[in-house]
Order: structure tokens, then sequence, then C-alpha cells
């Protein structure tokens, strides 16, 4: 079959799965009632949850089961009699809570939680692809699970939600950081970001003008630093300009204007994020080594690789190390250090998601109607439905618009 024919069954596929479905049109008569699982997270300093005690009321309260592993929400200082009050169900184990329907969960499953996912199981979580492994999606395709990585699914203005939210919380929380480490009993200078009259602020560089990059500009604007701003993308460097109430320095990433604001910085926040794999290294190691002693990076985009030649990932217990004397902060999980924030954020997007799937009845209708959701499909049935996916691990792949269209 040619490109071009391949192209057009497709498109023509994606017409098909949008369709109107008479199953769900009748009313009342596509509604499920849902088994929800939420395990406690072993992934090492994951403390965020998914649901909290209120929205777990609102799902019971529309006749749904949440199973929840007792202790998910110590962390953010959510107690079992809360989610219990809220009409949960509290397990004592994983294992029984991977019992339900549904899975839904912040981390990407690790091998052990892999093991207990049952047949035809529906997974939601995180995908993070560079730490996927080959065998794992292989355990997961035999078992026909079907996965839904929350970090793909958009919203109906072809936004990620979820993606958003994090990155609100993240530019706005690596400020912080920075503050905390320009004191001098965290290795800083002994700068306040903001000075005092008489005295100049501290200099930031923003390295990335999307989510990250605008959140960490308004939190350093708002406590009165003096910031540059600088990205590949010179729409998103007029966007951030529009939405601003000030007018900032801004600029197009060129070596050696970025150079030279570096060497003036304080503070350098990377903010970075690639449409497709490594994030862009646009700082080396040679222009960190001439930044002043005792300035602090904040590397958020460590996930996807970082900014910095320099960027190493570290932890929330040890969070930063020095090299030519400059601070470097690489968590690449920011958000948990603001838990309690963070799930609060996952639940008011989660909680939507769940109770449509509900009314819709079958997991197949509400990804045929809700194309933001299909989005964040990467196995159906067992079949893999990422082409990133299949690249990556050479694995073989479906298409899911035409496989929905065959029901």
């Amino acid at each position: 079959m040619s490109t071009a024919s391949s192209e057009l069954l497709k498109q023509l596929a994606r017409e098909v799965a949008m369709l109107p479905q008479e199953q769900t049109m009748e009313v009342g008569h596509g509604k499920k009632r849902l088994l929800i699982g939420i395990p406690k997270e072993v992934t090492p300093q994951e403390h965020r949850v998914p649901l909290t005690p209120a929205s777990v009321a609102v799902l019971t309260g529309r006749g749904h089961e949440v199973v929840i592993q007792r202790g998910v929400g110590s962390s953010v200082q959510f107690q079992d009699s809360d989610y219990s009050e809220a009409g949960a169900k509290l397990a004592d184990s994983a294992r029984e809570v991977f019992g339900s329907d549904m899975i839904l969960k912040v981390a990407a499953p690790v091998e052990e939680e892999i093991a207990m996912l049952r047949h035809k199981q529906i997974l939601i979580s995180a995908l993070q692809v560079g730490s996927q492994h080959r065998e794992s999606l292989r355990s997961m395709m035999a078992k026909k699970v079907t996965a839904v990585a929350w970090d793909f699914i958009r919203d109906r203005e072809g936004i990620f939600p979820i993606i958003r939210s994090m990155g609100e919380i993240a530019g706005n929380t690596a400020i912080q950081i920075a503050a905390e480490y320009l004191s001098t009993d965290k290795g800083g200078q002994g700068l306040m970001l903001g000075g005092i009259s008489g005295v100049a602020p501290a200099e930031v560089v923003v390295i990335g003008a999307g989510t990250v990059g605008e959140f960490a500009t308004r939190a350093a604007l708002g406590v009165g630093a003096s910031v540059k701003v600088f990205d590949k993308s010179i729409y998103r460097l007029r966007r951030l300009q529009g939405i601003l109430s000030q007018r900032i320095w801004t600029s197009i990433i060129q070596p050696d204007v970025l150079k030279q604001a570096l060497l003036q910085a304080d503070v350098a926040i990377g903010a970075l994020r690639p449409e497709h794999g490594r994030t862009p290294m646009v700082v080396n190691e040679e222009v960190v080594g001439q930044m002043k002693a005792g300035s602090v990076i904040v590397d958020v985009s460590i996930d996807r690789g970082g900014c910095f030649e320099t960027s190493e990932p570290t932890t929330l217990t040890e969070p930063t190390f020095k090299k030519y004397g400059v601070i470097h902060y690489c968590v690449p999980n920011i958000a948990s250090r603001v838990p309690r924030t963070a799930s609060y954020a996952l639940t008011n997007i989660f909680t939507p998601i769940l109770l449509s799937m509900g009314e819709m009845g079958a997991f197949e209708d509400v990804i045929k109607q809700n194309i933001g959701l299909r989005q964040g499909v990467y196995l159906y049935n067992g079949a893999l439905t990422s082409e990133i996916l299949s690249e990556a691990y050479r694995l073989p792949y479906k298409d899911l618009d035409i496989m929905l269209a065959a029901f």
C-alpha cells in the first residue's frame, strides 16, 4: 500500500471513529459503574496522589467504587480516614488494589506493578518514555492492557492540561528554590532576589518561554528580580510579552548573547521542553565555568536531559551539587516538592475524565468521542498505538483510529 493510500485510510478511519454512536446516544443506557484502584506509589520520592478525598466523594456519590491502598495520601496530609469517609474502600496491599478494573496512579508503572496487572485491565499513569523498558511494554502487551499516558492527554484547545499544570508548579517552585539556594547557609552568594531600596535586585535568566518559563518569569518579577528570557521561538517570546503586565527583556537564543547574560546572572532557570526526544543542550560546560561563584542553576528540563551540559539528575533528598562553584539543582520531579498542590492540580483533571467514562460506558465509546484522551492511549487491548514507542523499541504498531473504526 502506498504512503498516500495509507494516509487516506487513516483519515477515513479518524472520521468514522468520530461519528456519533447509537449506543452513546441512548440516555442512561451507556452508563457504567467504574471500579478504580489507586495504589501507593513505589517510585522513589513520588509523593503526589491522583485523587483527593473530595474527588473520591464525587465519584462514589455517582455510584462508582474506589479502592485505595492504606497510606496513599500520607505525604500530602490526606489520612486514610479522609478517604474512607469519602466512600473509598481501603486496601491493605497493592495486590488487592490491582484487582480493580482500572488502575489510576501518578508515576509510570514499575516491574513489580506490571506483574500485578490483570488481563485487559485499564491503566492511567505517566509514560516517561526515557525510563520505560521494552520488556515491560511487551509484558503489558501480552496481558492485553489498555494504557493511557496522562502526560499525552490533550484538552479541547490542544493543550496538554496536566503537563501545563505541572509546568505552572515547576516554574513557580523553581524561583522559590533559587531564592533558597542564594542564601549563604546553602552556599549561595547571600542575595535577595528582589533586592531593597538602594540595592540592585538579582539577575535571573530564564531559558524557555513555554509554561515553565512563563511562570518562572512571573514569580521572579513578582519578587522584584531583574529577568531576561530566551527562547528559540519568536512566537513564544511575543506571546509571553503579550500576557505579562509589563515589558521584559527577551531574546532569541543566540550563543554569544546568552553567554553574556549568564555571566551576569545570579540565577539561571532551564525551562526548555522539546517536541520530541532530548531537551536541546544550549549552555556548554565552558560557559557554566565562567558564571559567578555561588550563582544558582535550576534545570527544570533535566527530565529530558537538561539545558546545561553540566546538569546531572539529583533527588529531593540530595537535590544539589556544585560544579565550578555554581550550585546545580536538577531534580526531575520538582512538582513532588509541593505534592499537595500538585495533587489538587491532578485531581482537577482526572475527576472530569473519570466521570465522563462512567457516563459514556464502554472505554471505546469514550475515546471515540474524546479526541484528547485518545491521544494519550499508547496501548489498546495489548496493541501498541504509539509510533514513538514503536520506533524507540522496534515493536509492532497499530493505528488506533483504524482499530476504533472497526467497532
